[in-house]
């Protein structure tokens, strides 16, 4: 029997009409068969014979709007998805379960200094004023205590930022344990752990503002420069610095790395991804893999879909959806063998693509830019032109 939660859920006299979404399209002849039980399906001609499962638009706002699906909408899969299902979380009100609570708190922990964290980065100004000073006056000491001055705490700053990536580091791969572990399948964990799922959106949606912010901000990576500079010119010269015990020189060799990507915070991800991966050896990595094409999907059909766009009631949750959607395809990019642009990749790229193209380009530009220079498949041969021309 084919899945199909409305007849679980509504009375035999009120179950609408069920349609594959491929009778929307085209006019395909149907035939219904209704069984004793008061089943109804119909089915497409169609010369793919295998069972196709089948959803109704109009009838998720109905079941939602009178509470019946709660925080989660189960969409029995789409035309154009043969994958699987989808699972449509509630970004914005999602709750632990007690199940949950443990992980919960461990990554709200985390969580909670994000915002901080974004709004020091926005309002990083840095010491170029000071630092001009001083390279053009060198034998003013006066001028090179200044700059000095300035940079110091700021490279403290930046020593926050990246600590904080290593904590963010240990709380994805935490999340990654809870929704990605046997027994269940990553549909029923991320089914089962709204709350999880949405601390995982979260963390994507720190890290590509983080990135966004930090790659139009010269002055951190200027600031640092300066900072190790004045270092190894003082070391020379037999000076330590009181600075060097915030900021000694492994601490400054690891932020130096750290700092040098065009993307900090999601090539963290990234690599933390991958590593959950190769350490797992148990674990199959299409469960990585699949929880993250899934979470791509729910973004894209969230976005893609008034029904649910309207439902949402921050301005801010499209932005978020694009945010996630985006990181979720990166980290898959960087996990799967052939990668997320592959014909057999799980993510329709090309839907993905063109949601991101429809919102205004100053919003999106960045998330673009972080397809285009942080994946690393999009310029292998398995990856289509016509994706490659999507992205120019």
């Amino acid at each position: 029997m084919l899945p199909c939660f409305t007849r679980d859920i509504l009375p035999p006299s009120r179950r609408p009409l069920i349609l594959h979404p491929d009778t929307f399209t085209s006019h395909t002849p149907t035939h219904t068969h209704t069984h004793t039980h008061t089943h109804t399906h119909v089915h497409a001609h169609n010369p793919d014979t295998r069972p196709r499962p089948l959803i109704t638009h109009r009838l998720l706002p109905s079941l939602c709007s009178r509470g019946l699906m709660g925080n989660l909408l189960k969409v029995l899969a789409c035309a154009e998805l043969e994958h699987g299902p989808i699972v449509f979380l509630d970004f914005e009100h999602a709750q632990p379960t007690e199940a949950e609570t443990a992980v919960w708190n461990q990554v709200s922990a985390v969580l909670e200094e994000a915002h901080g964290i974004l709004a020091e980065l926005q309002s990083y100004n840095g010491a170029g004023q000071e630092i001009r000073e001083a390279i053009q006056n060198p034998g003013d000491l006066a001028l090179q205590e200044k700059a000095w001055n300035a940079v110091c705490p700021l490279v403290a700053k930046l020593k926050r930022f990246y600590e904080f990536s290593l904590r963010l580091e240990n709380a994805l791969r935490s999340l990654l344990e809870a929704l990605t572990s046997p027994p269940y399948a990553p549909m029923q964990h991320l089914e089962r752990e709204q709350a999880l799922a949405k601390q995982f959106a979260e963390i994507l949606h720190f890290t590509l503002s983080f990135d966004e912010l930090k790659m139009t901000n010269p002055a951190i990576q200027n600031d640092f420069s300066y900072y190790r500079r004045t270092i190894s010119r003082n070391r020379l010269n037999n000076q330590q610095l009181e600075a060097e015990n915030e900021v000694n020189n492994e601490m400054a060799n690891r932020m130096s790395l750290f700092y040098a990507e065009a993307t900090p915070m999601l090539k963290t991800l990234s690599n933390a991804t991958t590593k959950f991966v190769s350490e797992n050896k148990t674990l199959p990595i299409e469960d990585t893999t699949d929880c993250l094409s899934t979470m791509a999907c729910v973004c894209r059909v969230m976005l893609e879909t008034p029904e649910y766009r309207c439902r949402f009631t921050n301005t801010d949750t499209m932005l978020f959806c694009m945010r996630v959607m985006v990181g979720v395809i990166i980290l898959y990019d960087h996990v799967h063998p052939v990668g997320a642009f592959a014909k057999t990749s799980k993510i329709d790229m090309k839907g993905c693509i063109k949601v991101l193209k429809e919102q205004p380009s100053n919003s999106v530009e960045g998330l673009l830019n972080a397809l285009r220079y942080t994946t690393r498949h999009l310029n292998d041969d398995s990856t289509s032109k016509q994706i490659r021309a999507l992205l120019q």
